[in-house]
């Protein structure tokens, strides 16, 4: 028995998914504020002085404290339903399914959002780990519950729901340096489509 992990954002599709995401589910006055008021930080984060992780969340913070999780949830359904299939790879898609067709266990490990990627991965038959939103009483708080699924918490988490030493095989597939960690538990990983070789 195999194991092929799949980063998402960048690695299956072509490229990251949250702001695209933001401006589907955000209401659109709280979307023009933000993209000014946190402008400075976006650049910041490009210039490589804010990480992605502060990034996040500070913008899921703006973008949807007090929003109905209904609303929510709904947006994410549409938004897999209606945006993902036409940002996907065809050459990792191809692999994907050459993983799936033969039996693997196919994980996409991602610092995505549960609230879309729950319904794609579902409808492709793929397990998922990934970031999730806190809500309280019908309503998102602006946090992440638990920690955003990036870096050291890929590989913490793929080693706590998956026993490791049962398969045969790992492959893992990533695209930035948030997945080294996770990259590290394959036999097999490849890094933006080329082999990937450890420090």
């Amino acid at each position: 028995m195999n194991l092929a992990l799949f980063d998402f954002d960048g690695t299956l599709t072509v490229r990251e998914m949250m702001p695209d995401f933001m401006r589907a589910a955000v209401p659109p006055v709280r979307l023009a504020v933000g993209q000014v008021v946190l402008a400075p930080m976006v650049l910041g984060y490009r210039a490589g002085w804010v990480s992605g992780h502060r990034v996040r969340a500070t913008i899921v913070d703006f973008g949807f404290r007090r929003v109905a999780e209904s609303r929510l949830r709904d947006a994410g359904k549409a938004f897999a339903d209606q945006v993902l299939p036409g940002v996907l790879r065809a050459d990792a898609m191809e692999r994907l399914h050459w993983h799936r067709d033969r039996g693997d266990t196919v994980v996409v490990v991602s610092g995505g959002l549960e609230v879309y990627l729950s319904h794609w991965c579902q409808a492709q038959g793929l397990e998922l780990l990934c970031s999730q939103l806190e809500s309280r009483d019908g309503r998102m708080t602006g946090r992440y519950r638990g920690a955003q699924c990036v870096g050291e918490e890929k590989a913490r988490r793929i080693r706590e729901r998956y026993d490791l030493s049962r398969y045969e095989r790992i492959h893992a597939y990533g695209d930035t340096h948030e997945d080294h960690a996770m990259l590290g538990l394959a036999h097999e990983a490849w890094y933006r489509g080329q082999p990937w070789r450890r420090d």
